[in-house]
């Protein structure tokens, strides 16, 4: 047996590839960054072949920079962006469309129609199955928009000569030999992010593909988040694929959250906090996603509540991008620490509507409370604290509908290493907010996957043997205080819908 694990961690920015040793440590590391494509306002693009080349870059950069051979590494598994869409010719590889990103709106007027056809259950037609409400963030209605819009593609796929699936689909069969016999398959938590998979029975559901349009041909074998697919080829030749889990839940499981009423939050281009339910999906009532955690090997799968959140770090990104305001995201930190509060300032990032818990389709981003007083530290202030206004709105949603009371925060992702924002987020919380000694926990998740999977690790305790603290923020707000500034992020909340008619 090897002793590391690989993970291929593909995200919505970037792409990278890490090791693990058993101790859950990072061994090596390499990470690049893809281009954000976006044709019209509204619209978000990724190249699915530059995702793949930067893939095979990061992986060969990493056991590089530590001699590490593929004899070394036990087995590999990839975490993914999880609804965005890829559509790719079976025959050469060739994607068919750039893919379009979980944050792509192109299809709201889709959703809109399907949600006013079912009268009085609306965006909420087909929860009862999938656990998701109607709208534009999921795959399946992106595959229609292609299948529509891509000339050619629908002959393709009746023909079964045009395969669909998410990143992790497209990264895993190219992995394992693409044209030549590559693996097209896709783990239950990312199929239950298409809308077209019944997370009951967990098949996909022919009565959705139907309503939707779309061919059975197209879609990939459905498995476990822990089992061996294939082998890799390329830089990584005869390592078992082994382990796929979507980002999110990839970090649920990178953080061990293997009890129910366990919860954590990863603030990255969006945020997404999970709770893990047990094994029976809880429908919510408060505006919450019902969703698959992982399944490991032949075990029942366990479920999640998910609070998506659209923009968190991509607003930091904005600020420096498209204004200028910081040379880094790094620097937001800094320059927010420049004041003492925000001023009365407060942003709602709604680029692409509002989601979790509010579902606004009809929602854009605003900017409130500014005075001649205001400067560019209290925006900087008020980006950082729109991410836990946000968390904290789905916070209060979970409790409202499982009942249970979150007492501690499990935070990770890029922006868990601003302690600024991990202070305000416990203070705005009122409970400890906790990171982890391993911040990298969607693909210390990920491998973790494919090391159960093959033996590498033996039992979930050896996983929550792993997990160690590195820093515990406590509430240090009063009481009063936090309650006003929820009332003025409320009223800035209210001023965002209704934008879109």
């Amino acid at each position: 047996m090897g002793r590391y694990v690989g993970a291929i961690d593909q995200g919505t920015t970037s792409s990278r590839f890490i090791l693990f040793d058993r101790q859950g440590d990072i061994v090596a590391q390499a990470q690049k960054e893809h281009a954000q494509i976006y044709p019209r306002p509204g619209w978000v693009e990724h190249d699915p072949a530059e995702i793949w080349r930067n893939t095979q870059a990061v992986i060969s950069e990493a056991l590089a920079s530590a001699h590490i051979r593929p004899t070394d590494i036990t087995s590999v598994g990839v975490a993914n962006q999880r609804e965005t869409t890829v559509v790719w010719d079976r025959k050469t590889g060739t994607p068919l469309h750039n893919a379009l990103v979980w944050q792509d709106t192109r299809v709201d007027a889709m959703a809109n129609a399907l949600a006013s056809d079912a009268g009085a259950c609306g965006r909420d037609r087909l929860r009862a199955k999938t656990g998701l409400p109607l709208a534009s963030y999921f795959s399946g209605l992106k595959l229609r928009w292609l299948l529509d819009h891509v000339s050619g593609l629908r002959a393709k796929s009746e023909a079964g000569e045009a395969l669909f699936g998410t990143i992790d689909s497209w990264i895993v069969w190219n992995l394992t030999g693409g044209p030549d016999g590559g693996c097209h398959v896709t783990d239950v938590t990312n199929a239950s992010r298409t809308q077209l998979l019944d997370i009951n029975r967990l098949a996909w559901d022919e009565e959705i593909l139907d309503l939707f349009a779309i061919p059975a041909a197209m879609l990939p074998r459905l498995a476990s988040s822990s089992e061996v697919y294939g082998e890799a080829r390329g830089s990584l030749a005869g390592v078992p694929v082994a382990g796929i889990l979507g980002d999110q839940q990839a970090a649920l499981v990178g953080q061990t959250c293997f009890s129910p009423g366990e919860a954590k939050n990863t603030y990255g281009t969006g945020s997404f906090t999970l709770i893990n339910t047990g094994e029976r999906p809880f429908q919510s009532t408060c505006g919450l996603i019902t969703t698959i955690a992982y399944q490991f090997g032949q075990a029942k799968a366990a479920y999640a509540l998910e609070g998506s959140i659209a923009v968190t770090g991509a607003l930091v990104q904005w600020l420096r991008d498209n204004l200028g305001l910081i040379p880094s995201s790094s620097d937001i930190e800094r320059l927010a620490r420049s004041v003492d509060d925000n001023g009365d300032v407060y942003i709602v990032p709604a680029f692409s509507g509002l989601y979790a818990p509010h579902w606004r389709p009809d929602a854009r981003g605003v900017i409130c409370g500014l005075t001649r007083f205001a400067n560019k530290g209290h925006i900087a202030r008020a980006a950082l604290e729109a991410s836990a206004y946000q968390t904290h709105d789905v916070l209060k949603a979970m409790a409202e509908d499982s009942g249970i009371e979150i007492t501690a925060l499990r935070a990770d992702g890029g922006m868990a290493a601003n302690e600024l924002l991990m202070q305000f987020q416990s203070d705005v919380l009122g409970v400890p907010v906790v990171r982890p000694k391993v911040v990298e926990t969607t693909a210390l998740g990920a491998a973790y996957a494919a090391g159960l999977a093959t033996g590498y690790w033996t039992s979930l305790e050896d996983l929550r043997g792993n997990w160690g603290v590195d820093r515990r923020w406590e509430p240090a707000m009063p009481a009063e205080a936090r309650a006003k500034l929820l009332a003025a992020w409320n009223k800035a909340l209210e001023r965002s819908l209704g934008w879109v008619e």
